[in-house]
């Protein structure tokens, strides 16, 4: 009886061990992004965006189709008319054409297109081009969001570094100032050292204070982008994604980036569908055919028939309309070059973003590596400052320096290996790999 009652214990100790080993877990970046992609109300604008694209261009295309149109009226007559016909010969005249001064009347009708003068085409060719358009921002749109998060994620990760060097050197200066107290009780050092010891402290402590607040409003900013309550504390996994593109030569990156960047195709899509805009106002002026065919009933007391089909051919001709059409194609027209002249300017910004990129992702690299040796240089130079401090043959000023030194290090290795996880970030963002 008593194993059976230890295995309900164990399970328990094991669900909740699983359950708090859950909650430890940190956030990855990757899971960031997924979070950000479904709850970002700009992302979900630029979908609804894609959605009403397609739908312009199936109502484009749907222009090709045979449109069908019913029509009924009915109409009181204050005296319904007769007919009256006279000759030398005859005169006639007939009763009411109406019944009680009152009708009713009803069509149907079919009309298709067969020549537009190519308006159809083009509209369709603009409706094509704002889905590509509308896909191209969207992708764009989605990398926007993913290096704002990723920023973001930077930011907490950085704070939360900082505050944990505005810990070691408030714990490193009030060892020292108890060091100091103790050899001043005993008139060993001056006061000076012990006032300076104190305002040392008394500034490291003030900047765990800006640290702290600093790690509160990155992670609130954080929680925002992913829709999480502000005042969540985030556990974030410290190590950043890397993408293929981090090695590869400068001018295959440049030409991934102007081959693939979202707001390159957009603009060129909107160009395209500018141009075609101004080819369907342009063809408004040619003649337009349509095949007609239809069915009318018209309530009479004189005609043989109350019903009738009819079939026929429809010719519209604008001959003139005040030059509102050639005006509204040169219109369309210009803003479509316009958005060819953005398109070279944007091409040629992004050459040199991905450019920045690339040699700010060197740089980053190289601070590393300085960096990481300046730490471990620093932290031996405060264990022998405090060491000789304390045999009596170096000053206080020295041992401060050397906390500052190595809060100085400690800060530089950190912001560096963050610049380059975050500059990588940039630059796969750069060449529209992000």
């Amino acid at each position: 009886m008593r194993m059976r009652s230890k295995q309900p214990l164990t399970a328990t100790l094991l669900a909740a061990g699983a359950a708090l080993a859950l909650q430890a877990r940190a956030d990855t970046l990757q899971e960031a992004w997924r979070l950000a992609a479904a709850r970002n109300q700009t992302l979900a604008a630029a979908a609804a965006d894609v959605q009403a694209a397609r739908a312009s261009e199936r109502a484009a295309r749907d222009a090709r189709w045979p449109s069908i149109e019913a029509k009924a009226s009915y109409t009181h007559l204050g005296q319904a008319p007769a007919l009256d016909v006279v000759t030398p010969t005859l005169a006639f005249r007939s009763g009411p054409i109406f019944k009680n001064n009152q009708y009713v009347s009803g069509t149907v009708q079919m009309n298709v297109p067969l020549y537009t003068g190519g308006a159809i085409r083009a509209g369709v060719a603009a409706a094509r081009a704002g889905v590509t358009g509308a896909t191209a921002a969207q992708s764009a749109t989605d990398a926007d969001v993913k290096l704002e998060v990723a920023q973001a994620y930077v930011a907490v990760l950085r704070s939360q570094r900082q505050l944990r060097v505005a810990d070691a050197s408030v714990k490193s200066l009030s060892a020292h100032l108890r060091d100091v107290e103790a050899m001043f009780h005993r008139q060993m050092v001056a006061k000076s050292d012990l006032l300076a010891a104190e305002v040392a402290l008394a500034n490291a402590r003030s900047a765990q204070v800006d640290a702290q607040d600093a790690v509160s409003v990155s992670q609130e900013q954080y929680n925002r982008l992913l829709g999480e309550p502000l005042g969540r504390v985030p556990h974030l996994d410290p190590v950043l994604p890397t993408f293929p593109v981090d090695d590869l030569p400068l001018g295959d990156l440049v030409r991934r980036a102007l081959a693939t960047r979202g707001e390159l195709h957009a603009l060129a899509a909107r160009a395209g569908a500018l141009a075609a805009r101004a080819r369907a106002a342009s063809a408004s002026r040619l003649p337009h055919i349509a095949a007609m065919g239809g069915y009318t009933h018209f309530d009479n007391q004189i005609l043989n028939r109350e019903n009738f089909s009819s079939v026929g051919v429809g010719f519209t001709w604008k001959l003139f309309d005040g030059g509102a059409a050639a005006n509204e194609a040169d219109a369309l027209r210009s803003r479509s070059r316009a958005d060819r002249r953005r398109l070279a300017d944007l091409r040629s910004r992004i050459t040199l973003e991905v450019r920045a990129d690339w040699l700010a992702l060197g740089a980053a690299r190289e601070r590393v590596s300085a960096s990481r040796a300046a730490t471990a240089q620093a932290a031996e130079n405060l264990r022998i400052s405090r060491e000789l401090y304390g045999a009596g043959l170096a000053s206080n000023t020295q041992v401060l320096a050397a906390v500052t030194l190595r809060t100085q290090a400690q800060e530089n290795y950190n912001n560096a290996v963050l610049d380059e996880g975050l500059e990588r970030l940039q630059l796969a963002y750069a060449v529209g790999a992000l």
